[in-house]
């Protein structure tokens, strides 16, 4: 899911992780492993969303997947691992189309 930047404020704010910019030299071979996404580290990997059914109008959510855990203790290296749903789910509010 491809976010646009009022999301990825507000996924940042509800997740406290941060944001992958569309010019970090891993992007080229994130979209190639993943797809287009808007793309998040935290302190335990790499995750991104996937949309949820609608919680109603005017709000869109989506589902925070892992997609790759840290492989050393400086968070320098991510080891890829089958998408993995956490059951976290950021909500938009006031999202405009």
């Amino acid at each position: 899911m491809k976010l646009t930047s009022e999301q990825v404020k507000q996924t940042v704010r509800q997740l406290g992780a941060q944001v992958l910019p569309d010019e970090h030299p891993a992007m080229p071979q994130l979209n190639s492993m993943f797809g287009e996404h808007t793309f998040f580290v935290d302190e335990t990997g790499l995750k991104v969303l996937e949309p949820t059914p609608s919680v109603g109008a005017e709000r869109q959510s989506g589902e925070v997947v892992s997609l790759a855990d840290w492989g050393d203790s400086d968070l320098t290296r991510l080891m890829a691992h089958e998408p993995e749903p956490t059951g976290v789910i950021v909500v938009f509010e006031h999202v405009r189309h």
